[in-house]
């Protein structure tokens, strides 16, 4: 019985998260609301962080309470497949690095002044989400799916938006990090959006590959 009331209660933690009505970075209700809301025993609810934890899908720090690291997906397509492990978003990595370099060395030749201006809008954006993980979650993939939009390849623009947000991962970090570690990210992304400014191809795949090069350093922290 125990079992079945905790695959019940990870299924409808996982139906909202999946919905956004738990995002990625959202604290999820405390132990005693969850036991309240849900009409089960506290140890059906730990069970049901556990699974959860094991999937990948939470982190829960000590004092404070648990949260949504990335969403869960009905697809069964690797792209589209949030990393589950360490090694996983490291191999995610390994791909954005192959294609958002280019993604990125294209933007700098075809970019359009209105998606240069989106993309300086996304940067300041993320910049200012530092005490909102969501919300940096949110336009820090606006800013990679826009480099992706102004390379004017298609395949490149799938390929980003296939992943979708759980490609900017939540790792543990994130909700740990301080502001200016947020910011190095936002320094980083600063230095891509110069390069395509300035029409530099060279440099903005460079720009591309130390960002990723730094978050797939940042991963090794989780």
């Amino acid at each position: 019985m125990t079992l079945n009331r905790t695959a019940s209660l990870v299924a409808r933690l996982r139906q909202q998260i999946l919905e956004d009505i738990l995002p990625i970075g959202a604290k999820l209700p405390s132990e005693s609301d969850l036991i309240s809301i849900h009409g089960v025993s506290r140890t059906v609810v730990r069970e049901a962080l556990l699974q959860l934890r094991t999937e990948g899908l939470i982190h829960t720090r000590r004092g404070t309470g648990s949260f949504v690291l990335t969403a869960p997906t009905e697809s069964t397509s690797r792209a589209s497949s949030p990393p589950r492990t360490p090694a996983e978003r490291l191999e995610l990595i390994e791909f954005r690095i192959a294609v958002e370099c280019e993604a990125s060395a294209l933007a700098s030749q075809r970019r359009s002044a209105s998606q240069l201006t989106s993309l300086g809008d996304a940067v300041a954006a993320f910049s200012d989400a530092a005490e909102h993980p969501a919300s940096a979650v949110e336009h820090d993939f606006a800013f990679h799916r826009g480099i992706a939009e102004a390379s004017a390849n298609p395949y490149l623009l799938e390929a980003v938006t296939t992943m979708g947000p759980t490609m900017i991962s939540m790792p543990r970090t994130r909700l740990q990090s301080s502001s200016s570690r947020h910011q190095l990210a936002a320094q980083e992304h600063r230095s891509i959006l110069e390069a395509i400014r300035e029409s530099d191809a060279t440099g903005a795949a460079a720009a591309m590959r130390a960002h990723l090069s730094a978050s797939r350093r940042r991963a090794l922290d989780l």
